[in-house]
């Protein structure tokens, strides 16, 4: 069974938000060992400059980086990743279940992902060139890791 980590800055603050992370995280207990692990996001500058800003990541990315195990397969959600449809996503899934790596997919705060951890990590992918508030992206990619383990255990999930 696959080890999956999800590591999400900042806090889920809304009800529906927890609420619909637990439905998936509920359906996804067949298929995978889950765990999502939330960091605080650091407190934005007043006057944001492209230096505090960087600081800002970079104490993020430290937060993150110290789950990251050596052997982990790291995922970085970014902007400018690759992209899949779910047929795909689900065949990367699959592959990553092979080679027993833990796998951690990473979401980032509302600045981004340090470049420490877009260097850790051994994949980018993007779900679109839109910009989603982290805490949605956490509902949405776990809705997503639940439709790729249901295409690959050829199982009917609606389209």
């Amino acid at each position: 069974m696959l080890n999956v980590l999800i590591i999400g800055v900042g806090r889920l603050k809304e009800r529906w938000e927890r609420d619909a992370c637990a439905e998936y995280m509920k359906r996804l207990k067949r298929f995978c060992a889950l765990e999502i692990r939330e960091l605080d996001d650091q407190p934005e500058p007043d006057k944001p400059s492209d230096l505090l800003n960087r600081r800002v990541m970079e104490r993020e990315g430290q937060a993150i980086l110290a789950c990251v195990r050596p052997n982990d397969r790291v995922v970085a959600l970014c902007i400018d990743g690759k992209s899949y449809d779910s047929v795909q996503f689900a065949g990367k899934i699959a592959d990553w279940s092979m080679d027993g790596r833990r796998l951690v997919l990473v979401i980032g705060g509302s600045l981004g992902l340090s470049q420490a951890v877009i260097d850790r990590a051994d994949e980018k992918l993007s779900f679109s060139k839109f910009t989603f508030p982290h805490q949605l992206m956490r509902v949405i990619l776990l809705e997503q890791v639940y439709r790729a383990f249901k295409i690959g255990a050829n199982e009917r999930y609606h389209k």
